[in-house]
């Protein structure tokens, strides 16, 4: 096996986007929050909102596809270590899925408050 350790960013980054690669093609669900994450840029490029909201979508997206990305790893890994039903791979992999219900849960709640704010804004007279 190669060593990943000290290689130059180059190597790196191929590295990570092989990952990304490997995952957008295994997981269904990255592929969807990937999709949505495109979806909410797009808004953002149509909606033009100040920069504040263009920090927060873009951040709160990047997590729920990082959360993924992290959970895909630790179910590979689970799986490749202890390839038959345990009840404590079950925990692992159940509490790395609740993580990304978190994530997902937080792009919501940045998303709502996002639309509260359009709708107050369009609600409140010019000046």
């Amino acid at each position: 096996m190669e060593s990943y350790k000290n290689r130059r960013f180059p190597a790196r980054l191929g590295f990570a986007l092989r990952g990304f690669a490997h995952a957008m093609r295994s997981e269904a669900s990255l592929r969807v929050q990937a999709l949505t994450g495109v979806a909410a840029l797009l808004a953002l490029l149509l909606l033009r909102p100040a920069a504040v909201w263009w920090a927060l979508v873009l951040l709160a997206s990047a997590a729920v596809v990082a959360a993924e990305l992290f959970n895909t790893a630790i179910e590979h890994l689970a799986d490749v270590l202890h390839p038959q039903q345990s009840p404590g791979v079950r925990v692992v992999k159940d509490c790395a899925a609740a993580g990304v219900l978190v994530a997902v849960l937080g792009a919501l709640g940045v998303g709502a408050a996002f639309a509260v704010h359009l709708l107050c804004a369009a609600r409140s007279p010019p000046g």
